[in-house]
């Protein structure tokens, strides 16, 4: 016979909405079971109760068998060896329908016992483990529920206590509930055909025995098919008892696994968490908004298709698409009403979806596997192998660096082999597939000090900078959310260049070297490793502003401006070589120098787009920001000299105007040096001044005392 469709007991502790389906369809099953078993019991007892009406009842069980491969069975509806079996069986049953109906002791023990024991024992088991397993499920559900709303801020250990020991119990008996169920389920499949053929066999022996009709109406080809049938029948029972035995093992074996599982938060240092999946599916709380304040939270079935993140309701036949998880975001959040929280952001954060694991454990697993998946892990080959690989070299890569002498001895002629190993590893973790020519000469020690401090969340100090100018001022206030009132005059709106992009902080370091990108690259090694190390995913978004002034780090909530970077203190801008979301920048500042030099300090960052157009922007606006200084600069020179000409042209007329005053001067002297002609006396005659006397004239009165004087 062919092989028998069963329910996998290896799923029941997931318990998700395709096992429920396929549970749906094992049930309709054993309604068509139990439905077609009554009429098949009416029949025979038909035929055992009413002796006088046995052509009647043999007829109508004739009928009943024939129309077998009518009948819409959920399983195994196409079964032809078990319908020409039975139009065998209802062949030879019309051929005997008009037989002697006195076979009430074979048609007892060989007929009624076997149907009756399948419809009063297993039919009904069917239906008792049904109810016991909906009213488990009911329970789990409560209990699970009462879990979830447990607060983290009035945490009574009491309550948790109870909360926790019923999730246990009731986890526990819903998942051995179902394992027996199904088990159950399973066996009937067998004992349909068990409970349908060994009747008739028994029916078809006591009539062979009773009326001795062997030789007349049963030929040695129907004694031989008889003899098949009851060793099918055999073979069936052997393999529906090795199954049950088989499934029994299964569920202890499950028992004893699954034992750690029962608890809705268990242990991490016995359940460890597993970050190299790329395919994860569960039960999760799905936020949703109810009001402009309000939220409630809808349980679902959760799980991972390619890049997609699907979700199904209890009771539908198929998930729908929740958001694309490519290039997505992924980070844990804080809820006020509810624990172990992380929330998703598409690449283009326009969608945010927020969600609630059972667990820590489920939690950072789900984070681990959004991110796997975010970074396109799925589409290789071997997925789980390369994001294993990926989480080791993560770890691998908060090894510290060699010192230089550490590097030296290993260039020594007998360790050639291993120094070129070390040095390739330490490349790798970086990410780029060739070592630059700085780092194959320069430690990376004197990029990066050793055991410098990462700040992984963005402190801004906005507000403290703008309180001391206003303060100094006397005038400009200070809002709550760190900003002026007044804006400062370099960070004019009629700037050339806006481009706005959506970024992630992911940390901030002190660096020694700003030459080259290399110091961009090492640290977002160490940043992206130590994140790795201390399970941090949270990641504060922003708003990047480039103008041809700075750089602004805006919140997209309140518009507020957290962080700014002047244009000219930006020396180094690179995106990382394989991962082209990431991206960072060295800023140099001139205030709070440290031993005599600036303070520089490498910035990282993740973008929804590629990296490299946001240093090429950058770039561009240092471009813009250096011609406009240069024509700046021309326009200063220029005004310069134009001021220098009209200066020198006052001069020049300064110059004439002297020597136009020296001519004019000149000319008067000369025209009073000529001799003046005599005067006329009172009778008309002129009078010959002497020397003097004209000097004395030409003196006046005070030339007259001096000369008396003198005299």
């Amino acid at each position: 016979m062919p092989g028998i469709d069963k329910l996998p007991i290896e799923e029941t502790f997931e318990d998700s909405p395709q096992t429920r389906s396929l549970l749906g369809v094992f049930e309709e099953d054993a309604a068509a079971i139990s439905n077609y078993s009554q009429k098949l019991f009416q029949a025979m007892n038909r035929i055992y109760d009413a002796q006088n009406e046995l052509s009647a009842a043999t007829h109508l069980t004739s009928k009943l068998l024939k129309e077998y491969e009518k009948q819409r069975f959920p399983l195994c509806s196409d079964d032809e060896v078990m319908s020409s079996t039975l139009q065998h069986f209802a062949k030879v049953i019309d051929e005997l329908s008009s037989c002697h109906a006195v076979l009430s002791t074979q048609l007892a023990d060989a007929m009624m016992f076997p149907i009756t024991q399948f419809k009063e024992r297993d039919l009904r088991e069917i239906l008792t483990l049904k109810e016991v397993f909906q009213i488990a499920s009911d329970d789990h559900d409560m209990a699970i529920n009462r879990y979830s709303r447990l607060s983290k801020r009035r945490d009574n250990e009491k309550v948790k206590g109870e909360v926790m020991e019923d999730v246990y119990t009731s986890r526990k008996k819903q998942h051995q509930t179902m394992m027996h169920y199904f088990t159950a389920l399973n066996t009937l499949q067998y004992k349909k055909k068990i409970a349908i053929l060994e009747p008739l066999l028994g029916y078809m022996q006591a009539q062979i025995s009773f009326f001795k009709l062997g030789s007349e109406n049963l030929t040695q080809q129907w004694e031989d098919f008889l003899t098949n049938i009851g060793t099918s029948v055999q073979n069936v029972r052997r393999e529906m008892d090795g199954e049950v035995d088989v499934m029994q093992q299964t569920i202890q074996d499950l028992e004893q696994a699954s034992d750690l599982l029962y608890m809705p938060d268990p242990d991490p240092s016995q359940v460890p968490v597993n970050r190299n999946l790329t395919r994860k599916a569960g039960y999760l709380y799905r936020r949703n908004k109810t009001g402009l304040v309000s939220s409630s939270w809808e349980r679902q079935y959760f799980f991972t298709q390619g890049g997609n993140l699907m979700g199904q309701a209890r009771g539908h036949v198929a998930g729908g698409l929740v958001m694309d998880i490519d290039n997505c975001s992924v980070m844990a959040v804080d809820c006020e009403d509810r624990r172990f929280c992380f929330q998703i952001t598409s690449f283009d954060g326009k969608k945010v979806v927020i969600l609630q694991a059972d667990s820590r454990k489920d939690c950072e697993e789900w984070i681990a596997t959004i991110n796997n998946i975010s970074k396109r892990i799925y589409l290789s080959e071997n997925p789980e192998e390369i994001a294993a690989r990926v989480n080791q070299s993560a770890l691998e890569a908060v090894t510290p660096s060699p010192s230089f002498q550490q590097r030296h001895e290993s260039m020594r002629p007998t360790t050639q082999g291993r120094s070129r190993a070390a040095r390739t590893s330490s490349v790798s973790s970086v990410g780029s597939e060739t070592a630059s020519p700085a780092l194959s000469v320069l430690s990376l020690d004197a990029l990066v000090a050793p055991d410098t401090p990462i700040q992984f969340d963005i402190i801004s100090p906005v507000s403290e900078e703008y309180a001391g100018q206003a303060k100094a001022a006397g005038q400009g206030r200070t809002n709550p959310f760190g900003e002026s009132g007044d804006t400062p005059p370099e960070e004019s709106e009629d700037s050339i260049l806006h481009q706005l992009f959506i970024v992630r902080f992911l940390g901030s370091m002190e660096v020694k070297n700003a030459d080259n990108s290399d110091v961009i690259y090492e640290t977002m090694r160490q940043i992206l490793a130590a994140r790795a190390i201390h399970n941090i995913f949270r990641m504060t978004e922003s708003h990047l502003l480039v103008t041809c002034d700075c750089l602004k780090l805006i919140d997209p909530q309140t518009q507020v401006t957290r962080l700014r970077f002047p244009l000219s203190s930006v020396v180094v801008c690179s995106s990382h070589q394989e991962n082209k979301r990431l991206f960072g920048f060295v800023l140099q500042t001139a205030e709070g120098r440290v031993d005599g030099r600036p303070v520089t300090v490498c910035y990282i960052f993740e973008s929804n787009n590629d990296g490299e157009k946001i240093c090429d922007s950058v770039g561009l606006a240092k471009q813009i920001a250096f011609h406009s200084e240069m024509d700046r600069k021309a326009t200063e020179k220029k005004e310069e000299q134009d001021k220098a000409k009209e200066k020198q042209q006052e001069e020049l007329s300064k110059q004439k105007q002297i020597e136009k005053d020296l001519e004019e001067q000149s000319r008067l002297i000369a025209a009073s040096s000529r001799p003046t002609p005599p005067a006329p006396s009172a009778d008309g005659q002129f009078l010959v001044l002497s020397k003097s006397q004209s000097e004395d004239s030409d003196a006046g009165p005070e030339g007259r005392e001096k000369g008396e004087s003198d005299a």
